[in-house]
């Protein structure tokens, strides 16, 4: 059995970041009278009316990034920032599936790290291939 939930994206992501952020709940405009809003609270603000969303949990994260030190510091590449850091503040547990070697603790420029490791649980080099080398006995 697998239950869904129609969403718009904008919201999904407001969600998500709203989690992170520690915000419980918030209003949003998009969706009154369509089909996202039954069963949701509203509200008016003024004159406009807004539906109240609330914020999405994770247990885990799953996340890829290009590069990320031993502390769990992580430099996205291009679309990666859109919603890395902010599933990975989300969740219970974020793991972060490394390109590139993992690196020594200050080889990321402060200026370039996109994602601090105090939100990183584990880091895992899977390599541009995806494929996650194990190290050296432990086969």
């Amino acid at each position: 059995k697998i239950e869904a939930e129609l969403i718009a994206q904008g919201t999904l992501a407001e969600r998500i970041r709203a989690a992170g952020a520690g915000i419980p709940a918030f209003y949003t405009p998009t969706g009154v009278g369509t089909e996202i809003a039954v069963g949701k609270e509203t509200r008016f603000f003024g004159s406009q009316e807004y539906v109240m969303e609330t914020a999405l949990y994770a247990d885990y994260a799953l996340i890829r990034s290009r590069y990320s030190d031993v502390m769990g510091n992580t430099q996205f590449h291009r679309t990666q920032r859109n919603f890395g850091p902010i599933m990975a503040k989300a969740a219970k547990t974020t793991i972060i599936e490394v390109d590139e070697p993992i690196l020594n603790a200050g080889e990321i420029d402060p200026d370039f790290v996109h994602l601090p490791g105090i939100f990183v649980d584990r880091v895992i080099h899977v390599g541009k291939d995806g494929i996650a080398e194990r190290p050296p006995g432990n086969e």
